[in-house]
Parts: structure tokens; C-alpha cells; sequence
């Protein structure tokens, strides 16, 4: 049964991920952990993070911002090395994770209430990148920080999803590298795996074809009450 609920779980997640290119993990993350265990579920959504990075990344080819993936995934791994460090060592401390929730829940409610959208400095938006760096390194869900950065360079929704997208194809390949190497799998999450790819690619699909139907304004208006629910999601 915890692993039929699991398919249901990846498959919503799955469709806002496939529109908006991120929070199908972080949505995903604390059911997943009750469900499977927190070791089976950051190895099984690392997987499936990636593969939905690549089928999006592949039918949006032409809407990358090759610049800006570059400039994200060079802070990002940064932070990520300090992130799986930090894991290793305090792998049972929740602190982290409720302060990553407060900020999510305060960043999208600023931007949620507020009509004019704020220009962060240069610099506050890289440091932001070493923080969804460091988050991901941790919890496989640094994605709602890194919509922060992408809102504000990323205009067009197309772009935004695009380039996001093969983000974690980048990432999560290095956490699979890690996880390898760390002896996370096991034949139980090796199965479920297999199975998860069937939910994955319909989700994947059906998402593609909603999201040439949301406007700019929903697209972005969605992209925060999808943050709000990441925040909310890891405090509960």
C-alpha cells in the first residue's frame, strides 16, 4: 500500500513539475519520506528528478538559456559539496529543514502579496544559488530557492522551464555518483524505481500539453503558491 500511495504522490508532483520545471521533488520529499524512508526516498526522487529533467530539457531544447544554466549549475554544485558534507555529519539534524521552510514560506508569501516584484542585487542572487546549492546537497529539493534566482532572470515561461530543467539533469547526476558510491541501493528501491518511471513519463506528458494553456501571470502566481506549499510541506 505505502508503495502504491508513493506512485500516486510521484505522479501529481510530476504534472506541476512538468509545467513549471521545478517543486516536483520538494512537494514530493515529505510524503516520500514517510512513506518509503528517508534514505529510499531521496535515492528513488534523485532518479526521477533526473529523468524528468531530461524529458523536458529534450522538448524544450530550444528554449535554454545555455548562459544562465551554466551560471546555475557552477554555484549550485558549489554549494551542493558542502551540502552532502554537511549531511554526512548531521544527517539526523531536522534544524536545517525547518529553516529552509521558513524561508520558502516568507519568500513566496512576499511575492504572493506583493503585486511589484523586487530586484535583487547581483550578489544576493548568487549567494541564493549556493543556498539551493546546499539544500539540494542535503534534502534533494533545492529547487524552491532556485526559483527565486530564475524568476528574476528568466522572464519568459518557456525559458524559465527549459532552463531549469536540465539543471537537475546536471545535479542529480553527481548525487547519483554519491549515492552510488555510498551504497544507497538496494533491490526494494531498485524495483520501485522500474515502476516509477511508468507514472513519471504520464505525468511528464500530461504536463506538457497544460502548460501551453497557463498565461504568464497564472504561470508565475502558480510558481509561488507552489513554493508556499514546498514551505508548508517541510513543517508539517
Amino acid at each position: 500500500m505505502n508503495n502504491f500511495l508513493f506512485l500516486c504522490v510521484l505522479f501529481a508532483v510530476n504534472v506541476i513539475q512538468a509545467i513549471t520545471g521545478f517543486a516536483g521533488t520538494v512537494l514530493a520529499m515529505p510524503p516520500s519520506i514517510f512513506l518509503l524512508g528517508m534514505e529510499n526516498a531521496k535515492v528513488i526522487l534523485n532518479i526521477m528528478a533526473l529523468l524528468s529533467g531530461l524529458m523536458i530539457a529534450v522538448g524544450s531544447y530550444y528554449n535554454i538559456n545555455r548562459k544562465e544554466l551554466i551560471r546555475i549549475c557552477v554555484f549550485m554544485a558549489a554549494g551542493m559539496a558542502v551540502g552532502i558534507q554537511i549531511c554526512r555529519v548531521a544527517a539526523s539534524d531536522q534544524t536545517l529543514m525547518y529553516v529552509y521552510g521558513i524561508i520558502i514560506i516568507l519568500i513566496a508569501a512576499k511575492n504572493l502579496l506583493r503585486h511589484r516584484e523586487t530586484v535583487m542585487p547581483q550578489k544576493m542572487l548568487i549567494v541564493i544559488l549556493i543556498l539551493a546549492g546546499i539544500i539540494h546537497g542535503m534534502f534533494v529539493s533545492g529547487g524552491a530557492l532556485l526559483v527565486v534566482y530564475a524568476a528574476q532572470v528568466l522572464k519568459d515561461k518557456e525559458e524559465f522551464r527549459a532552463t531549469i530543467a536540465p539543471v537537475w539533469i546536471v545535479l542529480n547526476s553527481v548525487l547519483l555518483v554519491t549515492q552510488i558510491r555510498q551504497g544507497s541501493f538496494n533491490s526494494e528501491n531498485i524495483r520501485l524505481i522500474l515502476i516509477s518511471v511508468i507514472p513519471l513519463a504520464a505525468a511528464t506528458w500530461i504536463g506538457k500539453r497544460l502548460v501551453k494553456k497557463v498565461p504568464k501571470k497564472v504561470f508565475l502566481n502558480l510558481t509561488y503558491v507552489l513554493l508556499l506549499i514546498s514551505g508548508i510541506s517541510l513543517l508539517v
